[in-house]
């Protein structure tokens, strides 16, 4: 049988082997790597998926940051991305996402050629991953692995994908969501994911599937229960790009990746709170209503190694009577949470036509400010050094990442005249 012609549910078995996670992202040397595109490649479907992005540009480019998040929750790649120390800090991560931003904005932008930016972007890229799986075995961390090339996939098309509407992405012509599916796919090929496992299918219906299962079994129970010193890196990466993105709110931003990842108890709207009380309620099955529900009950079991469920998260039903009431919701700031509802709004609003053509106006903007002249960051991390080249390495430094414990301190109040700023626009 063909690897393309296994079930989404034999394709996520083995893409969750251990021989997936043991077998590094290329089995070639940087010198040795000779760039091809795939046979099935098709250049229509290709430019139809940069024009479908472009379309959906402010709303895509949305769920790849939340993706992102997200993919700091599996434990083996939150390992290597901690050990190359290029993303420790604020500025390190600065440097290093807006880079990564930087580089898909890239395989958007161009012609998918040899010798075009978007053909250096991506053999860069390649290199890279080939150098810090090599570093890793060094430091006897791990690797990188095609399973986590694959996780890593998710972070930029899963959520998309799954919660279209979350973002307000639609389709605007004909198989655009199945060209989208061939560029992925194309990109994945491209930089030494395998077929047997690139998350992306022949169609585009495998490939929802295949990334309902991953969510279910890899990013819900990594959301419910993270690594050690994922508030860190998310924190870091979420702060740098504050520098090109000053409507970003960390603490919201990482709610809502927990909302959209199904993790038990991170509602929002008032039918998800009745829904989830509902489940609560039926799973008690008619005993006290002040007996917790460990949210582990509610998921799949993890299916990657490293995944601590000690302590206990409990769910108790009373705590869900109102949306406030809800225990991370009200831990949440009141920025965070006017970032929320504004967040919710201007989605919205970008479902509508006018919407999407002011919103992706607006991005487009922005990614020019982001090259050009990134002026949030210059009193930040200085003039020259708030400029990023993607062909350049990110720079290393020593910042010891914090252990979660520091983050869910309260934090202390602001004064008076931050109060205004931090809500109106951090």
């Amino acid at each position: 049988m063909s690897i393309m012609d296994l079930s989404p549910e034999e394709f996520v078995d083995n893409l969750l082997s251990q021989e997936a996670s043991e077998q590094s992202s290329d089995t070639k040397k940087p010198e040795e790597i000779d760039m091809e595109l795939p046979e099935w490649y098709s250049e229509k479907k290709f430019n139809q998926a940069r024009r479908f992005f472009w379309d959906n540009s402010f709303g895509m480019s949305s769920s790849m940051l939340l993706g992102l998040v997200a993919v700091f929750s599996v434990p083996s790649i939150l390992r290597v991305l901690m050990s190359s120390r290029r993303s420790n800090s604020t500025y390190t991560a600065y440097k290093r996402y807006l880079s990564t931003l930087l580089h898909t904005i890239a395989w958007f932008e161009n012609e998918l050629k040899p010798g075009s930016i978007s053909w250096k972007s991506l053999y860069a890229v390649r290199i890279r991953h080939v150098r810090a799986d090599v570093a890793a075995k060094m430091k006897g961390v791990g690797r990188v692995s095609q399973r986590d090339l694959a996780l890593t996939l998710f972070g930029f098309i899963g959520f998309s994908i799954l919660k279209s509407d979350k973002f307000g992405i639609r389709q605007m012509q004909d198989d655009d969501w199945e060209a989208y599916n061939h560029f992925w796919r194309v990109i994945g090929h491209m930089i030494g994911l395998e077929d047997r496992y690139n998350l992306c299918r022949k169609n585009m219906y495998d490939t929802r599937e295949v990334c309902r299962l991953v969510q279910e079994r890899v990013f819900t129970p990594c959301l419910d229960h993270v690594p050690e010193y994922f508030e860190h890196m998310a924190r870091s990466m979420l702060d740098g790009l504050w520098s090109v993105n000053p409507t970003i709110n960390t603490s919201a931003l990482i709610y809502w990746t927990r909302h959209l990842a199904d993790v038990p108890g991170y509602v929002y709207t008032e039918r998800e709170r009745v829904e989830f009380q509902k489940k609560l309620r039926d799973h008690l099955k008619g005993k006290s209503e002040d007996i917790g529900v460990d949210s582990t009950e509610l998921t799949s079991p993890a299916a990657v190694e490293g995944v601590c469920t000690h302590p206990p998260r409990l769910l108790y039903l009373r705590d869900y009577n109102t949306i406030e009431s809800i225990p991370e919701y009200k831990r949440l700031s009141f920025a965070a949470k006017y970032k929320l509802a504004v967040n919710s709004i201007l989605l919205t609003v970008y479902s509508t036509y006018i919407g999407k053509l002011y919103f992706n106006l607006n991005y487009k903007f922005s990614l020019l400010l982001m090259k050009y002249f990134p002026f949030l960051a210059f009193p930040r991390f200085g003039f020259i050094a708030s400029f990023v080249n993607i062909f350049t390495e990110d720079p290393i430094d020593n910042t010891e990442p914090k252990p979660n414990a520091e983050y869910y301190k309260p934090p202390p109040p602001l004064p008076w005249y931050k109060v205004p700023f931090a809500t109106f626009l951090w």
